[in-house]
C-alpha cells in the first residue's frame, strides 16, 4: 500500500485517532415543567421497543416473516431525596383523584464541568403512574430516597 494507507479505508496505517470520552452517568438534571424542587439522584427506564409482528405466508408455511408493529416507550423511573417539599406528591395525588396533569419532562445530560448541556431527552406529555416511599431503617445511614415511575406519550432526543 502506498503512504502507509490501510487496506480496509479510513486513516492511514499507525496513526492514532482522537480518543472521545464518554459522558459520566451522574451528570445529569431533571426538568419537570412547572416543578421547581426535587434533588434528582437516580433516573432509569429510558428505552423504546419496536414490537415486532411474526405472521405466515400462505403457501409457504414453514416461513415465519416478521414486520414492525406498535412503538413501546419504557417507563421512566426517577429518585431523590425526601423533603418536605410537595410538588411531586402533589403531582401524583392529583392522578390518583382522577385529574392526571400531563407535563413535559427533560432529561439533561451535562459534560464533565457539570454546567454544560451536551444531551437531553425530552418525554413528551408525562403523567406519574406510580409513586414509592423511601423505605425506613433506624439502624441504617441511608438517605431517605423516594421513588416515581412516569409514562409519557413520545420521546425526543434534542
Amino acid at each position: 500500500m502506498a503512504n502507509g494507507a490501510n487496506p480496509a479505508g479510513g486513516q492511514p496505517a499507525g496513526q492514532v485517532g482522537t480518543y472521545v470520552d464518554p459522558y459520566r452517568s451522574f451528570q445529569f438534571k431533571v426538568e419537570i415543567q412547572g416543578v421547581t424542587e426535587g434533588h434528582f439522584t437516580r433516573c432509569t427506564g429510558m428505552g423504546m421497543r419496536i414490537q415486532a409482528i411474526a405472521y405466515r405466508e400462505a403457501g409457504q408455511s414453514q416461513v415465519v416473516r416478521r414486520i414492525p408493529g406498535q412503538l413501546e416507550y419504557g417507563d421512566i423511573t426517577l429518585s431523590w431525596g425526601l423533603t418536605t417539599s410537595r410538588q411531586l406528591w402533589d403531582w401524583f395525588m392529583a392522578a390518583v383523584k382522577g385529574q392526571v396533569v400531563r407535563k413535559n419532562v427533560s432529561i439533561v445530560m451535562m459534560d464533565a464541568d457539570g454546567v454544560t448541556e451536551v444531551m437531553r431527552w425530552n418525554l413528551i406529555s408525562a403523567w406519574p403512574a406510580e409513586w414509592n416511599g423511601a423505605p425506613l431503617d433506624a439502624l441504617g445511614r441511608e438517605i431517605a430516597i423516594e421513588t416515581m415511575t412516569l409514562v409519557y406519550e413520545t420521546l425526543e432526543r434534542g
